[in-house]
Protein backbone atom coordinates (compact mmCIF):
# COMPACT_ATOMS: atom_id res chain seq x y z
CA UNK A 1 0.00 0.00 0.00
CA UNK A 2 2.55 2.28 0.90
CA UNK A 3 6.37 2.66 -0.14
CA UNK A 4 8.75 4.68 0.80
CA UNK A 5 12.47 4.43 -0.47
CA UNK A 6 15.55 5.75 0.00
CA UNK A 7 13.83 9.05 1.07
CA UNK A 8 15.93 11.86 2.14
CA UNK A 9 14.81 15.48 3.72
CA UNK A 10 16.87 17.87 4.27
CA UNK A 11 16.44 22.26 6.43
CA UNK A 12 19.34 24.05 5.40
CA UNK A 13 22.43 21.88 6.44
CA UNK A 14 20.81 19.75 8.44
CA UNK A 15 19.62 16.49 6.59
CA UNK A 16 16.38 15.92 8.81
CA UNK A 17 15.75 12.59 7.31
CA UNK A 18 18.34 10.19 5.26
CA UNK A 19 17.69 7.57 3.20
CA UNK A 20 14.66 5.64 4.83
CA UNK A 21 13.43 2.65 2.94
CA UNK A 22 9.62 0.95 4.16
CA UNK A 23 6.78 -1.23 3.50
CA UNK A 24 3.34 -0.86 4.83
CA UNK A 25 0.95 -3.57 3.18
CA UNK A 26 -2.52 -3.78 3.39
CA UNK A 27 -3.59 -5.06 7.11
CA UNK A 28 -0.81 -3.38 8.74
CA UNK A 29 -0.87 -1.38 11.40
CA UNK A 30 2.66 0.18 11.23
CA UNK A 31 3.85 2.27 13.99
CA UNK A 32 6.94 5.08 13.70
CA UNK A 33 8.49 5.69 16.95
CA UNK A 34 11.20 7.65 17.91
CA UNK A 35 12.49 10.37 20.13
CA UNK A 36 11.76 14.43 19.17
CA UNK A 37 12.82 15.75 15.95
CA UNK A 38 14.33 11.72 15.01
CA UNK A 39 12.38 12.30 11.62
CA UNK A 40 8.70 10.58 11.89
CA UNK A 41 6.64 14.19 11.21
CA UNK A 42 8.83 15.07 8.33
CA UNK A 43 8.27 11.39 7.16
CA UNK A 44 4.91 11.52 7.81
CA UNK A 45 4.07 14.75 6.03
CA UNK A 46 6.12 13.76 2.72
CA UNK A 47 3.73 11.13 2.55
CA UNK A 48 1.09 12.89 3.07
CA UNK A 49 2.22 15.20 0.15
CA UNK A 50 3.02 18.33 2.74
CA UNK A 51 6.44 18.20 2.34
CA UNK A 52 8.73 17.87 -1.04
CA UNK A 53 11.75 16.31 -1.04
CA UNK A 54 14.68 16.04 -2.73
CA UNK A 55 15.98 12.15 -2.89
CA UNK A 56 13.87 8.99 -3.16
CA UNK A 57 10.23 8.08 -3.83
CA UNK A 58 7.51 7.53 -1.85
CA UNK A 59 4.47 4.90 -3.52
CA UNK A 60 0.73 5.44 -2.22
CA UNK A 61 -1.32 2.19 -4.01
CA UNK A 62 1.19 2.18 -7.22
CA UNK A 63 1.33 5.68 -7.37
CA UNK A 64 4.20 8.07 -7.23
CA UNK A 65 3.41 11.21 -4.32
CA UNK A 66 5.55 13.23 -6.34
CA UNK A 67 4.52 12.38 -9.55
CA UNK A 68 0.61 11.94 -9.20
CA UNK A 69 0.00 13.98 -5.90
CA UNK A 70 -3.70 14.08 -6.30
CA UNK A 71 -4.43 10.83 -7.13
CA UNK A 72 -2.40 9.78 -4.17
CA UNK A 73 -3.90 12.12 -1.70
CA UNK A 74 -7.71 10.79 -2.97
CA UNK A 75 -6.41 7.45 -1.21
CA UNK A 76 -5.14 8.72 2.11
CA UNK A 77 -6.13 10.50 5.11
CA UNK A 78 -3.95 12.40 7.30
CA UNK A 79 -4.13 13.19 11.06
CA UNK A 80 -1.66 15.65 12.27
CA UNK A 81 -0.35 15.83 16.03
CA UNK A 82 -1.91 19.02 16.01
CA UNK A 83 -5.51 19.39 14.32
CA UNK A 84 -5.49 22.23 12.94
CA UNK A 85 -9.34 22.89 11.90
CA UNK A 86 -11.04 25.83 10.01
CA UNK A 87 -12.59 26.43 13.56
CA UNK A 88 -15.11 29.40 11.79
CA UNK A 89 -16.99 26.39 10.77
CA UNK A 90 -19.19 23.72 12.89
CA UNK A 91 -18.31 20.68 13.15
CA UNK A 92 -21.32 19.18 11.02
CA UNK A 93 -20.35 21.71 8.91
CA UNK A 94 -16.43 20.40 8.63
CA UNK A 95 -17.20 17.01 7.98
CA UNK A 96 -19.67 17.53 5.47
CA UNK A 97 -16.85 19.67 3.73
CA UNK A 98 -14.28 16.93 3.81
CA UNK A 99 -17.07 14.45 2.71
CA UNK A 100 -17.63 16.99 -0.73
CA UNK A 101 -13.70 17.12 -1.31
CA UNK A 102 -13.89 12.98 -1.24
CA UNK A 103 -16.84 12.82 -3.35
CA UNK A 104 -19.13 10.89 -0.56
CA UNK A 105 -22.64 10.29 -1.08
CA UNK A 106 -25.64 12.31 1.27
CA UNK A 107 -26.40 8.16 2.18
CA UNK A 108 -23.10 7.41 3.12
CA UNK A 109 -21.66 10.47 4.64
CA UNK A 110 -24.65 10.55 7.26
CA UNK A 111 -24.27 7.17 7.82
CA UNK A 112 -20.67 7.17 8.57
CA UNK A 113 -20.86 10.65 10.40
CA UNK A 114 -23.96 9.40 12.74
CA UNK A 115 -21.96 6.21 13.37
CA UNK A 116 -19.15 7.75 14.75
CA UNK A 117 -19.93 11.08 16.21
CA UNK A 118 -22.37 8.81 18.07
CA UNK A 119 -19.24 6.20 19.08
CA UNK A 120 -17.19 9.58 20.24
CA UNK A 121 -19.97 10.99 21.71
CA UNK A 122 -19.54 14.45 19.54
CA UNK A 123 -23.06 14.07 18.44
CA UNK A 124 -24.51 16.85 20.40
CA UNK A 125 -22.11 19.39 19.55
CA UNK A 126 -21.55 19.10 15.84
CA UNK A 127 -23.69 22.33 15.70
CA UNK A 128 -21.32 24.46 17.64
CA UNK A 129 -17.90 25.86 16.12
CA UNK A 130 -15.13 24.26 16.19
CA UNK A 131 -13.52 27.31 18.34
CA UNK A 132 -15.13 26.34 21.12
CA UNK A 133 -13.96 22.66 20.95
CA UNK A 134 -11.63 21.23 23.56
CA UNK A 135 -8.10 19.90 22.36
CA UNK A 136 -9.52 16.09 22.62
CA UNK A 137 -12.83 17.34 20.90
CA UNK A 138 -10.64 18.73 17.99
CA UNK A 139 -8.91 15.45 17.92
CA UNK A 140 -12.20 13.37 17.54
CA UNK A 141 -13.82 15.67 14.80
CA UNK A 142 -10.44 15.15 13.15
CA UNK A 143 -10.43 11.27 13.37
CA UNK A 144 -14.25 11.11 12.08
CA UNK A 145 -13.15 13.41 8.65
CA UNK A 146 -10.52 10.51 7.96
CA UNK A 147 -13.05 7.79 8.11
CA UNK A 148 -16.03 9.39 7.09
CA UNK A 149 -14.49 8.94 3.07
CA UNK A 150 -13.12 5.35 3.53
CA UNK A 151 -9.56 5.97 2.65
CA UNK A 152 -7.44 2.65 1.60
CA UNK A 153 -4.17 4.66 3.57
CA UNK A 154 -4.48 6.37 7.30
CA UNK A 155 -1.65 8.67 8.31
CA UNK A 156 -1.35 9.48 11.65
CA UNK A 157 1.04 11.61 14.29
CA UNK A 158 0.94 11.15 17.98
CA UNK A 159 -2.96 10.38 17.20
CA UNK A 160 -3.56 9.56 20.78
CA UNK A 161 -2.81 13.03 22.76
CA UNK A 162 -5.40 14.74 23.70
CA UNK A 163 -7.94 11.92 23.38
CA UNK A 164 -9.46 10.70 27.14
CA UNK A 165 -9.10 6.96 27.89
CA UNK A 166 -12.24 5.85 26.66
CA UNK A 167 -11.84 7.55 23.22
CA UNK A 168 -8.05 5.82 22.78
CA UNK A 169 -9.84 2.38 23.10
CA UNK A 170 -12.39 3.24 20.50
CA UNK A 171 -9.55 4.71 18.32
CA UNK A 172 -7.44 1.41 18.74
CA UNK A 173 -10.43 -0.23 18.11
CA UNK A 174 -11.38 1.74 14.50
CA UNK A 175 -7.99 1.05 13.57
CA UNK A 176 -7.37 -2.54 13.82
CA UNK A 177 -10.77 -3.41 12.40
CA UNK A 178 -10.18 -0.51 9.23
CA UNK A 179 -6.45 -2.85 8.76
CA UNK A 180 -8.83 -6.04 9.00
CA UNK A 181 -10.58 -4.85 6.57
CA UNK A 182 -7.64 -4.49 4.03
CA UNK A 183 -6.52 -0.73 4.22
CA UNK A 184 -3.36 0.66 6.22
CA UNK A 185 -2.15 2.34 8.70
CA UNK A 186 1.19 4.38 9.75
CA UNK A 187 1.44 6.39 11.95
CA UNK A 188 3.85 8.04 15.00
CA UNK A 189 3.42 7.29 18.76
CA UNK A 190 5.38 7.87 22.19
CA UNK A 191 3.12 5.86 24.19
CA UNK A 192 4.77 2.71 24.01
CA UNK A 193 2.96 0.09 25.71
CA UNK A 194 0.29 1.28 22.77
CA UNK A 195 2.42 0.60 20.07
CA UNK A 196 3.36 -2.84 21.61
CA UNK A 197 0.29 -3.87 21.73
CA UNK A 198 -1.53 -2.39 18.50
CA UNK A 199 1.06 -2.55 16.37
CA UNK A 200 1.97 -5.46 13.52
CA UNK A 201 5.21 -3.59 12.82
CA UNK A 202 7.32 -1.05 13.95
CA UNK A 203 10.08 1.20 12.73
CA UNK A 204 12.23 3.18 15.44
CA UNK A 205 14.04 5.81 14.06
CA UNK A 206 16.68 7.99 15.54
CA UNK A 207 18.64 11.18 13.83
CA UNK A 208 16.64 11.24 10.60
CA UNK A 209 18.05 7.18 10.24
CA UNK A 210 16.19 3.86 10.52
CA UNK A 211 17.97 1.65 13.25
CA UNK A 212 15.43 -1.06 13.56
CA UNK A 213 12.47 -2.74 12.09
CA UNK A 214 10.45 -5.51 11.63
CA UNK A 215 7.62 -7.24 13.18
CA UNK A 216 6.77 -6.29 16.63
CA UNK A 217 8.24 -10.09 17.88
CA UNK A 218 11.24 -9.44 15.45
CA UNK A 219 12.13 -5.90 17.04
CA UNK A 220 11.13 -6.92 20.65
CA UNK A 221 11.52 -10.47 21.27
CA UNK A 222 11.44 -11.56 25.08
CA UNK A 223 11.59 -8.08 26.05
CA UNK A 224 9.06 -4.73 25.75
CA UNK A 225 9.63 -2.37 23.15
CA UNK A 226 10.02 0.19 25.65
CA UNK A 227 13.42 -1.46 26.62
CA UNK A 228 14.38 -2.28 22.96
CA UNK A 229 13.65 1.33 22.42
CA UNK A 230 16.09 2.78 25.32
CA UNK A 231 18.91 0.37 24.44
CA UNK A 232 18.91 1.21 21.08
CA UNK A 233 18.38 4.93 22.21
CA UNK A 234 21.75 4.90 24.30
CA UNK A 235 23.72 1.81 22.19
CA UNK A 236 23.82 4.46 19.07
CA UNK A 237 24.36 7.47 20.87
Amino acid sequence: MLTITGFSKTYGDKKAVSDLSLEIKSGEIYGFIGHNGAGKTTTLKAVAGILQFEEGEIMIGGKSIRKDPLACKKMIAYIPDNPDLYEYMTGIQYLNFIADIFEVSEQERNERIHKYADLFELTKDLGQPISSYSHGMKQKLAVISAWVHEPRLIIMDEPFVGLDPKAAHLLKEMMREFCDNGGAIFFSTHVLEVAEKLCDKIAIIKKGELIRTGTMEEVKGDTSLEDVFLELEERND
